[in-house]
């Protein structure tokens, strides 16, 4: 499993490309998209993929399902580690993220992740983020390895 990181401000985000599911694409009605705070994504948005690789990330580009697009919001997750006011660490939550993006994406794309011809990637909540703002979910995304999808993934079994 190869990891990469792309984030900014608030989340902390680790690309893991390991198949993944996600359901009914929303988004904006603009083609080439709206920049929107990340805290405002919700299950069913699709996102282009951040162009520049950074370690936090506040805003992404979201879309219209219908117009091309690299990743879908399949899931949204909360951390229910054993000390949840404590930051768990960047290790504990990508564990966590890991293993409950896993679970969650066969319900959303129609297929186990093992099967499935795309992956997943998460938003992670930042240290910062979570001592500041109490932020303590995951968001699960569908994505490719880099090609474009120009509809939801939501029940596709791809």
């Amino acid at each position: 499993m190869t990891r990469r990181t792309p984030p900014r401000l608030g989340w902390l985000a680790v690309l893991a490309l390991g198949a993944v599911t996600l359901s009914a694409c929303s988004g904006s009605d603009d083609p080439a998209g709206e920049d929107v705070d990340v805290f405002e994504l919700a299950v069913g948005d699709c996102v282009r993929a951040p162009e520049e690789v950074t370690t936090e990330i506040e805003t992404v580009v979201r879309t219209d399902c219908t117009s091309p697009h690299e990743q879908e919001v399949y899931a949204e997750v909360a951390y229910d580690g054993e000390d949840e006011d404590t930051y768990p660490g960047d290790a504990a939550l990508v564990t966590f993220a890991d293993g409950r993006c896993a679970e969650e994406f066969e319900e959303y794309v129609g297929v186990d992740y093992r099967d499935s011809e795309l992956f997943f990637t998460y938003l992670l909540p930042s240290a910062r983020g979570w001592d500041q703002g109490d932020d303590r979910d995951v968001l699960c995304f569908v994505t490719t390895t880099g090609s474009e999808l120009t509809t939801t993934v939501k029940g596709s079994a791809l």
